[in-house]
């Protein structure tokens, strides 16, 4: 699998386009890797370094795997197919607490360059991050026209539960890619 590098203002398009719609996240420790769907990022300039920041429900297995390694690929469909539907559907919907999604959704690994963390082939555009910050959102002093986001009658670790807060991972983009057979 080759890689063909990108610049980050180049795609920066590109990965605000798709972020609504899903893309993946994919985590790793020594014995496994996850992924989740992820809708909600930033991209930008901090510190002097391109960031990626995710954020992350404090009860979502993919947050305890990256406070185990603060490492992580963002995966970007290069177009929005079926079969991307579907593999971030079901990626979306059950946890990696219950199911291999790997396995499940038959997702081809292709180890990182610079980060431990592999790309997904099928989402080929590929940031590399290393968590340099991370900051729990504090609910409170969050304006009142978001509280449907943040239901408190919800068991926090469900599939789809969203009472708790976020997690915001800052992760400097250390190498980005499209991945080409």
């Amino acid at each position: 699998m080759n890689r063909k590098p990108v610049a980050i203002k180049d795609i920066a398009g590109k990965i605000l386009e798709e972020l609504p719609q899903g893309v993946l996240l994919t985590t790793k420790t020594a014995d496994q890797v996850n992924t989740m769907t992820i809708g909600w990022g930033t991209l930008g300039i901090e510190w002097n370094k391109p960031i990626f920041a995710a954020y992350i429900r404090e009860g979502r297995f993919t947050r305890a795997l990256l406070d185990q390694h603060p490492v992580f690929t963002v995966n970007i469909p290069a177009e929005r197919t079926a079969e991307v539907r579907k593999i971030v559907g079901r990626c979306g919907s059950c946890s990696g607490r219950d199911v291999d999604k790997i396995a499940d959704t038959g997702l081809t690994l292709v180890d990182g360059e610079k980060v431990d963390v592999p790309a997904v082939k099928e989402l080929p555009l590929t940031l590399e991050c290393k968590v340099v910050f991370r900051q729990r959102q504090d609910i409170s002093a969050i304006d009142d026209k978001f509280d449907h986001f943040y239901p408190q009658d919800k068991d926090s670790t469900a599939s789809g539960a969203n009472r708790d807060a976020h997690i915001a991972y800052y992760g400097e983009i250390v190498d980005a890619y499209m991945l080409e057979d």
